[in-house]
């Protein structure tokens, strides 16, 4: 009986990881596809240009080789506000006097030209772009998952007051209960309930956020890849942790208790390196959080890339051989980058809490 549900699970396993398999290349190839008859030149398969299409920023979602056209939003003064789908600008044809290059919205002359530089590059002005892009849709789609749990718990918890949990909330509970114990509780102190809910918040969004971005047929977001979107969050961080900060912390940067005068005065040495480091807490989260995340999205292209790049040189032949080597290494990348969206979301939320902890810690006269 055991070795029947054994390879019961073997089989399921096998299954996923074609699935898997299916997906990736599905997805991959249809942007592999567009990239090559967009180069100009015929060139070939471009692994470079077709990992940077996947990880920046775009006007339109690929689910396979579906293309799904989001809205474009621009605002000038001479024309005021624009609102039109973006498959009206692919292939760099003019719409209403724009044109898009490199998912870059330029205003066009009238006879739907663009101005170029001796080095290739646009030179035209550009309008303001409100445009609803994938990494906003990739933004209200993880609010949406996070609202849509976070009310069905909440449901759940009135309906089934002191009840074991089940479905969703016994899968969610965990989670919450390990932010509240074992992040918030010892980083901060007796004051954890202050910032609990935003460290709730902050934790749910960039780990759903990052695992939205390992689901390959629905477009690939890199929400937390984006650095803006990094950017924002550390700046929310750092925003909360200056407002609450005691006298006590602010003393710390300003006047350094326990530090020899000359490292004061005349030069304030002390209080140079310490605002470095206070103003470095942003960078650093930043920095930490979108790295991590686009490096990973990065080797599981480059891997997958392999297989094109090899089919290029030397035939279909190639391209099949070196496919069981990219596939490996792309499916132990996978399982990687699972529990990196994991842990790039707790390291966040603990050093948020550290900041808030140091922030509102009372120190006491000996």
């Amino acid at each position: 009986m055991q070795q029947s549900n054994i390879q019961h699970f073997t089989l399921k396993l096998k299954s996923a990881i074609l699935a898997l398999f299916i997906l990736i290349m599905t997805s991959f190839s249809a942007t592999a596809e567009q990239a090559t008859e967009n180069n100009h030149e015929d060139k070939g398969f471009n692994a470079g240009e077709v990992i940077m299409h996947h990880v920046m920023d775009n006007h339109e979602i690929h689910i396979g080789p579906l293309h799904i056209p989001l809205p474009i939003i621009l605002y000038s003064k001479e024309k005021g506000f624009d609102f039109f789908m973006s498959s009206n600008l692919t292939h760099g044809s003019p719409y209403k006097g724009y044109a898009m290059v490199h998912e870059k919205i330029y205003h066009v002359g009238p006879e739907g030209e663009l101005t170029h530089d001796e080095h290739g590059h646009v030179v035209a002005d550009r309008p303001l772009d409100l445009s609803i892009t994938k990494s906003v849709f990739g933004m209200l789609l993880t609010m949406g998952i996070m609202l849509f749990v976070f009310i069905s718990i909440s449901n759940s918890y009135q309906k089934r007051e002191r009840m074991a949990p089940q479905g969703m909330q016994s899968f969610f509970e965990p989670l919450i209960l390990f932010v509240k114990d074992e992040i918030a509780k010892p980083s901060i102190g007796k004051k954890y309930q202050k910032f609990l809910p935003y460290l709730l918040t902050i934790f749910f969004f960039i780990w759903i956020g990052n695992m939205l971005g390992l689901i390959p047929f629905i477009g690939g977001f890199n929400v937390t890849g984006n650095i803006a979107v990094a950017l924002v969050l550390a700046l929310f961080t750092f925003v909360i942790t200056s407002v609450n900060g005691n006298k006590d912390y602010w003393k710390h940067i300003y006047n350094t208790p326990g530090v020899p005068w000359w490292l004061k005065f005349p030069i304030p040495l002390m209080f140079v390196i310490e605002f470095i480091g206070f103003i470095s807490k942003p960078v650093v989260l930043t920095l930490r959080l979108f790295a991590n995340i686009t490096a990973g999205h990065i080797i599981i292209l480059s891997f997958v890339s392999l297989i094109f790049i090899f089919n290029n040189l030397y035939g279909a032949g190639g391209g099949y051989g070196v496919s069981i080597l990219s596939v490996a290494f792309s499916i132990f990348m996978f399982a990687i980058e699972l529990l990196v969206a994991f842990l790039q979301a707790y390291v966040f939320t603990l050093l948020s809490a550290l900041y808030f902890g140091s922030a509102v810690e009372e120190h006491h006269a000996h």
